[in-house]
C-alpha cells in the first residue's frame, strides 16, 4: 500500500526523505534512527564498513524490510511501502549486489517478469526485447535480450538489471555495492552509465564502502558506522581521510609497502588453453601464462571475454578443450575439482552465493561442502554430529567473522543479509558448468 504516486518533485523538494529510520533484528540495532533524504538530479552515496546498516536502510525503502519506527516521505508526501511492489509503483528501483535474476530465463523474459502486458495474458516479448535494444543503445548497456541469464557474465547481468530499472521508468534508483564484482574499466563504464543517467533526471543512492569511488561519483556522501548516521558532507568538501576516520572511528595508519620480491618457481602453468564457452563458441583461445610463487598476476579485461572459463577450466570446473594446465609442474588436465584440490589450488569464484555457498547452510556446513565424503565428516554415508570440530574453532570463528556475522559454528549464511542463491539452470544445460557441489570422489 502507498500514499502517493509517482512523479516529479518540485524545486527545492526532496525525491526521498527517511527521518528517524529504525530497524532491529534479534540481538543487532541495524539501524539507530537514521535520517538520509535525496535530493531531485543527485548521486547521494551512502558508505560504510560492510555491517554498517547501509544495505539495511534501503531494503526498508523498498518494501523488503519493515521499520520498527521512522517515517519514510516521496515527493513530500507520507508513504508506506510494504512490499517491493509497491516501491516500484512509487517509481523507486533496487539493484541489489546479489542480482534478482532467473536463470534459466532469457534477458527479455526477465525484463518482462511483473510487467503488464500490452497483449493482456500474454507476453509480448518482441515489444520488450526491442525496447532492451533501444535502452542498450541509447546508454551504452550492449546485452542480447535472447540470451539466457546463465550464459552471461557478472557483469552483463549488472546491465541486465539496469535496464530492468530503466524499462520500468524509475525515478529514484538504489544501486547496492555496484562495482564489486567489476573490473577498473567496467567500473568506468558503469559510472559513465549513473551519470547520464542523473543528467536525464533520475535520483542515485550510491551504496559503497570503496572511498575513491563515493570521492569520485557522488554529489553528497552519508556515512553510517554501526547503524547510527555519523555525517552528511557535500562530495567537493569531502577527502579521503575525512571519510576513513568517520567510516572506523579513528585514524587509519599509513599501509606499509613491502620492497618487490623475486618471484620462484612456477606454481601455476598454462600452455596453449583453449575453452568453449556456454553459448558454444570458443571462449579462451590458445592462452599461455604462468605464476610463480610470491607474486600475483592480474589478469584484465570486461566481463565476458572469456575470464570466468579460463578460472572454471583451470579449477576443474569445466571441460578444456585444448592445451595443458600444471600445477607446481604436475599436470592437471582434466582432473576433477577434487584432484585439482589435492594438487594444491584454491578457486574463489566470482559469484560466491550462486557457485560456492548455500545460503540455508550454516558456516560450519558451508566448510565442508567439499569435503563431505571425508571419513573425518561421515561415516557410512552419514554426516557426523559436529563435523566443524575438525576444521577446529578458530577456522570456524574466522569464516564467520568474515561472513559478517556472529562467529559461531551453526550460524546461518543466510541470517547475516545473504540472499539466497539464484537458482541456476537445468541440469542439461550446465554439463560444463560448475561441478564443486557434487559429492567428491
Amino acid at each position: 500500500m502507498t500514499a502517493s504516486t509517482p512523479g516529479s518533485a518540485t524545486a527545492g523538494q526532496a525525491v526521498l526523505e527517511m527521518r528517524g529510520i529504525t530497524m532491529r533484528f534479534p540481538g543487532v540495532l541495524a539501524n539507530d534512527h537514521v535520517d538520509f533524504d535525496v535530493a531531485p538530479g543527485e548521486i547521494h552515496a551512502l558508505f560504510g564498513e560492510n555491517g554498517a546498516g547501509k544495505s539495511t536502510l534501503m531494503r526498508v525503502l523498498y518494501g523488503l524490510y519493515q521499520p520498527d519506527g521512522g517515517e519514510i516521505r516521496l515527493r513530500g508526501e507520507p508513504a508506506t511501502i510494504t512490499s517491493p511492489a509497491a516501491a516500484i509503483q512509487q517509481g523507486l528501483g533496487m539493484i541489489h549486489q546479489h542480482f534478482m535474476l532467473v536463470q534459466t530465463l532469457t534477458v527479455a523474459e526477465n525484463v518482462a517478469l511483473g510487467v503488464k502486458s500490452a497483449r493482456g495474458p500474454l507476453t509480448d516479448l518482441g515489444r520488450v526485447s526491442s525496447r532492451i535494444r533501444e535502452l542498450s543503445r541509447t546508454y551504452g548497456l550492449e546485452v542480447d535480450p535472447d540470451a539466457y541469464i546463465w550464459q552471461l557474465s557478472v557483469g552483463e547481468r549488472q546491465r541486465v538489471e539496469i535496464i530492468k530499472a530503466l524499462y520500468r521508468e524509475v525515478s529514484l534508483l538504489v544501486l547496492d555495492e555496484p562495482t564489486a564484482v567489476l573490473t577498473p574499466q567496467e567500473v568506468r563504464d558503469l559510472f559513465g552509465v549513473l551519470k547520464q543517467l542523473v543528467a536525464n533526471g533520475m535520483s542515485l543512492v550510491f551504496i559503497s564502502h570503496k572511498v575513491n569511488e563515493v570521492l569520485e561519483l557522488s554529489d553528497r556522501i552519508t556515512v553510517l558506522r554501526a547503524g547510527r548516521k555519523i555525517a552528511t558532507v557535500a562530495g567537493r568538501d569531502a577527502t579521503r581521510d575525512l571519510l576513513t576516520q568517520m567510516m572506523v572511528g579513528r585514524e587509519i595508519a599509513a599501509v606499509e609497502v613491502r620492497p618487490d620480491t623475486h618471484a620462484g618457481q612456477a606454481m601455476l602453468a598454462i600452455r596453449d588453453l583453449r575453452v568453449i564457452g556456454d553459448r558454444g563458441a570458443e571462449a579462451v583461445r590458445r592462452l599461455s601464462l604462468e605464476v610463480r610463487s610470491g607474486e600475483i598476476v592480474g589478469i584484465a579485461g570486461v566481463s565476458g571475454n572469456g575470464q570466468r572459463e579460463l578460472a572454471e577450466a583451470v579449477a576443474g570446473l569445466r571441460q578444456v578443450a585444448g592445451g595443458r594446465v600444471e600445477i607446481a609442474g604436475a599436470g592437471v588436465t582434466g582432473l576433477r575439482p577434487s584432484g585439482i584440490r589435492k594438487a594444491g589450488l584454491a578457486y574463489v569464484p566470482e559469484e560466491r552465493m550462486r557457485d560456492a555457498l548455500i545460503g540455508d547452510f550454516t558456516v560450519a556446513e558451508n566448510l565442508i561442502l567439499v569435503g563431505s565424503a571425508d571419513p573425518a565428516y561421515s561415516h557410512w554415508g552419514f554426516l557426523r554430529e559436529h563435523p566443524e570440530a575438525h576444521h577446529g574453532p578458530r577456522t570456524v570463528r574466522l569464516a564467520a567473522g568474515a561472513a559478517g556475522g556472529p562467529a559461531h559454528p551453526r550460524h546461518r549464511r543466510r541470517g547475516v543479509g545473504a540472499h539466497p542463491p539464484a537458482p541456476g539452470p537445468p541440469a542439461r544445460q550446465r554439463h560444463r558448468g560448475p561441478r564443486h557441489l557434487r559429492r567428491p570422489r
